[in-house]
């Protein structure tokens, strides 16, 4: 939802490519060959995020919903965890401290994502009967 910071994405043509050199002033677009053009393609503040539409289908139809390291104040996202337990999924909140949507979070591990991230995903583990060995 927020790009990739390895793609560039022309302003005047709307493209984007893989990139891994440096952009410049006299770099051209690839499809378009404008020069001073392309920026990373990556979501700026007050820019709509990126597959909005696949993401809310994602959510209607999650079984478990988990956000990870979220302050839950920036919108859309911040939104995410209300729409998935909407629709029947169980929400888990791994963070390093409760966030500011934590309240609608069925299940809060608090830590160093080092730490809650494996213990959550062994949890799982575990129960599903996998071995995580």
């Amino acid at each position: 939802m927020h790009g990739e910071l390895l793609r560039v994405k022309c302003t005047a043509c709307g493209r984007s490519h893989p990139r891994r050199e440096d952009v410049t002033r006299e770099s051209a677009c690839p499809a378009c060959g404008r020069t001073g053009t392309l920026r990373p393609d990556v979501v700026w503040f007050g820019e709509v995020p990126y597959h909005l539409d696949a993401i809310y289908d994602a959510l209607t139809r999650c079984r478990l919903f988990v956000a990870v390291g979220t302050s839950g104040q920036v919108h859309p996202a911040a939104g995410f965890v209300e729409v998935a337990k909407a629709n029947g999924a169980l929400t888990v909140e791994l963070n390093l401290e409760p966030s500011a949507v934590s309240y609608a979070f069925d299940i809060r591990r608090y830590g160093p994502a080092s730490e809650v991230v494996p213990a959550f995903v062994d949890g799982l583990l575990t129960l599903s009967g996998v071995d995580a060995g």
